[in-house]
């Protein structure tokens, strides 16, 4: 789901037609999982590993941005609901509302339209979700939640690189980026993000190629 030649408003339009073509189609009572989550270190290239998986599975690409905006208006996640039969609302708001009382959970309106727009699409499926915290909307046996790090110097120099600026400023992006991240999780799911017990899947991918991963994640989908 690139975000680069369409708006918001686009997007979200075409995700809800698309769903609603397929809401009526039958779905078998045990299914695998298909929806992959990710956390990322800045500068790993979790980002890429993502949209290449995503593109190799055929499944919808949500990134952290996308998300964001999406969540800031209460008028998408009524549309997103709305995709999701009476039995998928209701069960939808039990996995919300399990969330909430098991990590004590004080959700603010941004917070309410955040897992009502990623649990719906972790209900519809075939999606590829980057950030925002949706490895903790999600029941753990209805997505795989992967984080994808590599060591800080490796990092620094991947993102001097790929923006064009110094050593110091990829590092002081990077501290930047990181400390904003454990900021989110911490407020709004009182969790810590690098709690390696929040995954299901590391990938370190200073020695690790962007196909090895995704054939390593496929592994673990099978």
């Amino acid at each position: 789901m690139k975000t680069k030649t369409r708006s918001i408003e686009q997007i979200i339009e075409e995700q809800v037609r698309r769903w609603q073509i397929t809401r009526t189609e039958e779905k078998k009572e045990e299914e695998p999982i298909s929806v992959v989550t990710f956390s990322r270190e800045h500068g790993s290239g979790g980002d890429i590993l993502a949209e290449r998986l995503a593109e190799k599975l055929g499944y919808e690409l949500f990134h952290q941005e996308v998300l964001h905006n999406m969540a800031e208006s209460a008028r998408v996640s009524v549309q997103f609901l709305e995709t999701l039969d009476e039995k998928g609302v209701s069960v939808l708001e039990e996995w919300i509302s399990s969330l909430v009382d098991r990590r004590h959970l004080w959700p603010d309106q941004y917070l309410q339209h955040l897992m009502k727009i990623i649990g719906t699409i972790g209900k519809h499926g075939q999606a590829v979700i980057i950030g925002r915290g949706s490895n903790f909307v999600l029941p753990p046996d209805k997505r795989l939640s992967i984080r994808v790090i590599e060591p800080m110097e490796e990092r620094i120099q991947n993102l001097s690189k790929e923006l064009g600026i110094t050593i110091e400023e990829a590092k002081q992006r990077i501290i930047k980026t990181e400390s904003d991240r454990k900021a989110f999780i911490k407020k709004y799911f009182h969790a810590d993000i690098t709690d390696i017990f929040h995954y299901d899947l590391i990938i370190n991918t200073e020695n690790l190629s962007i196909d090895d991963a995704i054939n390593a994640i496929n592994g673990v989908l099978k």
